[in-house]
């Protein structure tokens, strides 16, 4: 798989946006220090925990001392995500031991996931088609897990020397906003993004971020009844 010509492809794809990973992995091996982590738990948290907005939510939590449930609560809410993207790329790689398929559902991050369905909007296919998906999706991963992780560790080990008025935190804002208008490709997506914005802004003066969980559920609730609606308008044929 890995001398596979589309493994190189997806690397290649990946170093386009490795250069903002890196300065947002930077900058929050940065934040951690910061944050009163210690040196262990700040390494432990930047190896393990490859999940840069779940790690944005929950280190000022730690920082305030917020209650356990609220961090927990807080990064499983921002990460409801990948439970939509798991259940589309479920036939990609069910034919995998459960192992490679819980490896793999680690190393998928928001860009690898739009990236990949990109490149293979069907799954499935040949033997050989098959294998070029898990080659390609294989050196995607990995350069963002590279990217990512190696330089948080470089934030952590190099935290007094680096500045957080570098500002180079907004390089995961700008990674996240590509990734938003790559994904929000219907007025459904259009609709959940304003009004999780929306909620995100009005609540901000919520204690413990707790204007995330907020938006959040906001969002899924507006689809919700958005989709209830409109299946029952399609069940009574109007338009």
């Amino acid at each position: 798989m890995f001398r596979h010509p589309e493994f190189r492809v997806g690397a290649l794809d990946a170093l386009g946006a490795a250069p903002g990973l890196a300065a947002w992995g930077l900058m929050t091996g940065v934040a951690m220090m910061n944050s009163g982590l210690s040196l262990f738990e700040a390494l432990l948290m930047g190896v393990v925990v490859f999940a840069g907005s779940s790690q944005l939510a929950a280190i000022p939590l730690i920082s305030a001392g917020a209650p356990m449930w609220v961090v927990l609560a807080t990064g499983f809410c921002v990460n409801l995500r990948f439970v939509v993207f798991s259940a589309h790329m479920r036939p990609y790689v069910m034919h995998l031991p459960l192992w490679e398929r819980l490896v793999t559902g680690y190393l998928t991050a928001d860009l690898s996931y739009v990236q990949f369905t990109r490149r293979y909007p069907n799954h499935g296919g040949t033997s050989e088609q098959v294998l070029a998906q898990q080659a390609y999706l294989a050196g995607n991963c990995g350069v963002n897990w590279v990217s990512w992780v190696g330089c948080s560790v470089v934030g952590v080990l190099l935290a007094g020397l680096i500045p957080t008025a570098w500002g180079l935190g907004f390089a995961g804002i700008l990674a996240l906003l590509g990734i938003l208008f790559s994904l929000a490709s219907s007025s459904l997506r259009w609709v959940s993004a304003g009004v999780a914005g929306t909620a995100a802004v009005a609540a901000f003066a919520l204690p413990f971020k707790l204007n995330i969980l907020l938006a959040i559920a906001a969002a899924v609730a507006m689809c919700l009844l958005l989709e209830a609606t409109r299946q029952a308008s399609a069940s009574q044929g109007k338009p």
